[in-house]
């Protein structure tokens, strides 16, 4: 276990080796599972477990550092990312309480199948002594599921955010570097994970200020002494406020559409503003994700399978939903061959999302001049725009 504060250890592990999060997530370097262990004057706690793949591994550091009894689990989130030692660990130190909100209660239950002896279910601002120390748990629903709380040590001022402010982040050691690699880690694991519920991120933003912490510790990624990297990164994605920059996601099978994706991005390259190309056969969810968070506006392109859009350009219309960008503008650039319902279909996949839907631009086969030259005057309307935000 390695010191953080007075009497406050780390005891979670890095995960490089795992490629992909929930069957779902691309994790470029792996991640790491966060758990803390508390040593009060009368009482111990344990803040989060373990994945269960490391749960050994979390046994063995307790083991090595000579910890025979735990008064407290706190678990924060029921995720099993973060609750799965728990069946374990209550077999392990029978005296343990788990320590939770009741909605976490509830899920925990379900999903490991926990008597319901075993926890203590604590309100908002509810505190729970360990002596020289305090507890003082904070609801905190919806970033990212329903059942999310933090824990604040009120004598030491540091914070345990679960998901919250986290990275997929396993470079250097436990502490923040404040590093471009880490801002970029953080933002896709904000794009990702914590973007669908934007406002509910602004409120906590808010309260982790409240509350003052000389330390925040979340479950993924490193330890931030200085709170306010992470902080300032958070107030600018989870504003109102766009960048100047235009995301254009592609697939196209026979270059039509990528053609006019091409000269879309030509023509508001000239005005300064910045765009992304993104060919969705080699960028993941992840880069994509990224590349929304602050986004002015998208272009999607994409050719037609059959009757439809191409499944890469509906997965990440379906994705946009997902997370809701905060974009102002979107507009679809296609191309088709005999038929089907491409804007049809792509709008539909999107209710969430609201930004203002642009002129879309669909033509049959390889695009004309005429064509182009719509493409030309969408691009001219976009920089107008957005020069003007």
């Amino acid at each position: 276990m390695e010191l953080l504060a007075n009497n406050i250890f780390y005891c979670g592990e890095k995960h490089p080796q795992r490629a992909i999060f929930d069957q779902l997530i691309p994790l470029p370097q792996g991640t790491t599972y966060n758990s803390f262990f508390i040593i009060g004057s009368e009482k111990t706690a344990l803040i989060d477990t373990i994945y269960p793949p490391l749960i050994d591994e979390l046994l063995e550091t307790l083991q090595k550092n000579n910890v025979k009894t735990i008064d407290y689990i706190v678990a924060n989130h029921g995720e099993q990312d973060h609750s799965g030692a728990l069946p374990v660990l209550v077999e392990r130190f029978p005296e343990a309480k788990i320590v939770t909100n009741p909605k976490c209660k509830e899920l925990l239950i379900a999903e490991h199948h926990i008597d319901e002896n075993k926890f203590i279910t604590v309100a908002d601002k509810e505190t729970i002594s360990l002596g020289d120390k305090t507890l003082e748990f904070h609801h905190a629903p919806w970033v990212h599921w329903p059942d999310t709380m933090f824990t604040f040590v009120k004598e030491d001022k540091v914070l345990f955010t679960c998901d919250f402010l986290g990275a997929h982040h396993t470079q250097g050691d436990i502490f923040a570097d404040n590093s471009k690699e880490l801002e970029i880690s953080a933002k896709r694991y904000y794009a990702e994970i914590m973007m669908p519920y934007r406002n509910f991120c602004k409120k906590y933003v808010c309260l982790v200020e409240e509350l003052k912490p000389n330390m925040v510790c979340p479950s993924h990624g490193p330890i931030y002494k200085d709170v306010s990297f992470i902080l300032n990164l958070y107030k600018s994605w989870t504003s109102d406020d766009v960048v100047k920059k235009v995301v254009v996601p592609y697939v196209s099978m026979y270059n039509s559409s990528y053609e006019m994706a091409k000269r879309l991005s030509e023509c508001i390259k000239k005005s300064g503003i910045e765009v992304v190309m993104a060919d969705l056969v080699e960028t993941d969810e992840g880069e994509i994700a990224m590349e929304l968070v602050d986004a002015a506006a998208v272009v999607l392109a994409c050719s037609m399978v059959l009757a439809g859009p191409h499944p890469k350009a509906v997965y990440v219309a379906y994705l946009m939903n997902l997370i809701k960008p905060k974009m102002k503008y979107f507009a679809i650039l296609g191309s088709y061959g005999w038929g089907g319902r491409l804007v049809e279909t792509i709008e539909g996949l999107m209710p969430m999302v609201r930004a203002e839907k642009l002129e879309n631009i669909v033509v049959k086969g390889k695009p004309t001049e005429e064509d182009l030259q719509k493409v030309d005057k969408l691009a001219d309307e976009l920089i107008e725009k957005i020069q003007a935000l």
